[in-house]
């Protein structure tokens, strides 16, 4: 595995490269590079594998944190990277935030993505009641701006429908980096990426495949709906993965597998 540094307009990218193969770059937002470590190991047997810490996170600086995020930048931020390494194309996997980034990836630059496996985007937009949740979002921020770090995330989890770790409220007190991540998500990150609003005709009309992916314990949460809605209104069914909203945390040589096959599967 290398390590990379990027410099963007108003950031410095950084990102991770191993194995050899078809290029695979794996995108979350907020999880960086770090969180797709077993997932890009495991994949890295047969695929180049680009992973990244997005703007703000990790060891990606960004110039001005108040810098508003939108999905349109996130995406450009990854169009950078295939730049910077010569990359005309590359399949993506997308988890969360990140299958919304790339999302607006296939609709922005349709010609740079072969395969897009889109695993479960908070779509909120996609929804009847997308009103409710919009309210439900500002809640969150406004109990991050209240209440703190510990208490938005806790609100935000119960909110996705995951049940609050055990012991959430005798959290020790945020380090700076966590009160860092924390301001650029809920302050910036998550109103732009929940209220995005994918471009149908734009995706389906792509050259690229997109496969939409759903955990196979993921029904109770908030975006096995509004995966299964983004799937319905593109006509390409859903893919199930191993595990919840992140498989590839908790077993991650499965879901590998899935995702090979996911790549692999013809429409």
């Amino acid at each position: 595995m290398t390590t990379h540094q990027l410099s963007v307009p108003g950031a410095v990218l950084h990102y991770e490269l191993r194995g050899s193969g078809p290029l695979l770059v794996l995108v979350g937002s907020p999880m960086g590079a770090g969180e797709f470590q077993q997932l890009a190991d495991a994949m890295a047997d047969d695929h180049t594998v680009v992973t990244l810490d997005p703007r703000g996170y990790g060891n990606s600086t960004i110039d001005d944190p108040d810098q508003p995020s939108t999905v349109d930048l996130r995406a450009r931020d990854v169009i950078a990277i295939l730049d910077g390494r010569g990359a005309s194309t590359a399949d993506v996997f997308g988890s969360s935030g990140g299958a919304v980034t790339g999302l607006a990836l296939m609709t922005g630059w349709p010609q740079r993505v072969r395969t897009l496996i889109a695993h479960e985007p908070p779509l909120i937009e996609m929804l009847g009641d997308a009103e409710t949740h919009r309210a439900d979002t500002e809640r969150i921020i406004d109990t991050f701006h209240a209440d703190g770090v510990h208490a938005a995330w806790r609100a935000f989890m119960v909110n996705a429908g995951f049940e609050p770790p055990e012991g959430a409220g005798d959290a020790p007190p945020p380090s700076d980096e966590e009160r860092r991540h924390a301001a650029r998500f809920f302050d910036h990150d998550l109103r732009a990426t929940t209220g995005y609003r994918p471009d149908i005709a734009a995706l389906r009309a792509a050259p690229g495949r997109i496969v939409v992916g759903i955990g196979a314990d993921s029904a109770p949460l908030l975006t096995s709906a509004t995966s299964s809605a983004l799937a319905d209104a593109l006509g390409v069914g859903a893919h199930t993965f191993p595990g919840g909203h992140a498989g590839f945390l908790t077993d991650p040589a499965a879901f590998a597998e899935v995702l090979r096959t996911s790549l692999r599967t013809q429409a």
